[in-house]
């Protein structure tokens, strides 16, 4: 069984092991596939893993070989399911892995908001702080969390997992998604419609997927609907954004700031208006990222080929 790792640095630069994969066939690992490179690299392989590579119909038409494709991250839109399935092949992906990664550096970008502390620590390694004539000072306004309310929209495992800890930390949360959960409904835990969620939340965090229905659902028109000075936090995808209108209302002060671990297009391009819009703060796309994140993946997409090997299958998306 022939296995092609089409991108497999930003799962494992080095710190983890292929072992797993290695016992179920013959593997080749790619840190990095450019678009023409990508049916070479398959050639005749039956087993095709891919993160960010695009298999489209070109592929599958150019590599008639390929018996199973596993995606290493829970979105998949970079494979062409719909072919895929007309062809029999089973996509898997990663559902479960980053749920405690992404719900902890959504409430770390949240504080980082609230207090500035990179800014901070920078401003005292500088001298700041030495040569000023008081005992404290702050560069920021500094904002505490307990009483206000997080909108949280798509609430599924990682924005469940992000209402625990804004719970713990004395916040009331509103919960925006098309299946309701009963048992989670609490004083301190409401699910409302849209336009309830954007009127009265301080801070709006992003936990829901990618279709057509969510795309740029952060724009001009939602914005106006916000309170002025809330929080927009955006762990999930970049697209959910118009970053121009996030921009200009960050700029104009309608949204006090803005914390953003995805973009539109990745790597972020140096004419985004995001780059330069006021107390916005930017991550790599890392969420997923702790160590302890992506071994669990790596687990997973061992198993989902093995499971498939076995004719059980798991995790399949174009069932």
């Amino acid at each position: 069984m022939k296995i092609v790792v089409l991108d497999g640095y930003t799962l494992n630069p080095g710190d983890l092991s292929w072992d797993g994969l290695k016992a179920l066939g013959d593997v080749v690992v790619y840190d990095r596939t450019p678009a023409e490179k990508t049916i070479e690299r398959i050639g005749d392989a039956q087993i095709v893993f891919t993160n960010k590579t695009v298999i489209d119909q070109e592929v599958f038409s150019a590599c008639p070989n390929i018996k199973f494709i596993g995606v290493l991250a829970t979105g998949y839109n970079v494979v062409d399911v719909e072919i895929a399935k007309t062809k029999g092949i089973p996509v898997a992906n990663i559902p479960t892995y980053g749920t405690t990664a992404v719900s902890q550096i959504t409430i770390a970008l949240l504080l980082e908001v609230c207090h500035h502390i990179g800014e901070h620590s920078r401003s005292v390694l500088k001298g700041d702080w030495t040569n000023c004539q008081d005992w404290c000072y702050w560069n920021y306004p500094l904002i505490e969390l307990a009483g206000k309310t997080l909108g949280i929209i798509g609430f599924g495992r990682i924005g469940q997992a992000t209402a625990k800890i804004a719970q713990a930390l004395g916040m009331k949360v509103l919960a925006f998604d098309s299946y309701e959960i009963e048992e989670l409904k609490s004083d301190t835990l409401q699910y409302v419609g849209l336009d309830e969620l954007l009127a009265n939340s301080d801070v709006i965090s992003l936990h829901c997927p990618l279709f057509d229905s969510t795309k740029g659902i952060v724009n001009k028109n939602n914005i106006a609907k916000m309170k002025d000075g809330v929080i927009i936090i955006n762990t999930s995808r970049g697209p959910l954004i118009v970053e121009e209108d996030l921009a200009e209302a960050l700029n104009s002060g309608k949204l006090y700031g803005a914390a953003l671990d995805v973009v539109s297009s990745e790597p972020i391009k140096a004419d985004n208006p995001l780059l330069t819009a006021k107390n916005c703060i930017i991550t790599p796309h890392i969420a997923w990222a702790p160590k302890e994140s992506r071994s669990r993946l790596m687990d997973i997409a061992v198993d989902n080929l093995a499971k498939f090997l076995a004719n059980t299958p798991v995790n399949i998306v174009n069932k």
